[in-house]
């Protein structure tokens, strides 16, 4: 009874692919638009793109780390 419910990891995985409309067609139709060229920069673009946000990042970071200076400066005469 229990055994009939059950699904395996591919027939659930193959459920939720069948239904999914970005998979079954979007997909499809934009590489056959494409050329593989425009695939390679896309991807250098979203490398592009990650090594920005890793900039930001370390750009914050550096700005966290630096120590402030208690006191201020008394121009002395």
């Amino acid at each position: 009874m229990a055994e009939s419910n059950n699904q395996t990891a591919g027939e659930g995985a193959q459920a939720a692919a069948h239904g999914c409309f970005v998979c079954n067609v979007a997909m499809p139709f934009l590489e056959q638009l494409w050329p593989a060229d425009a695939g390679d920069h896309f991807r250098a673009s979203r490398v592009e793109f990650l090594k920005g946000i890793r900039s930001l990042i370390d750009d914050r970071i550096a700005h966290l780390s630096k120590q402030e200076h208690k006191g201020t400066h008394v121009p002395v005469e």
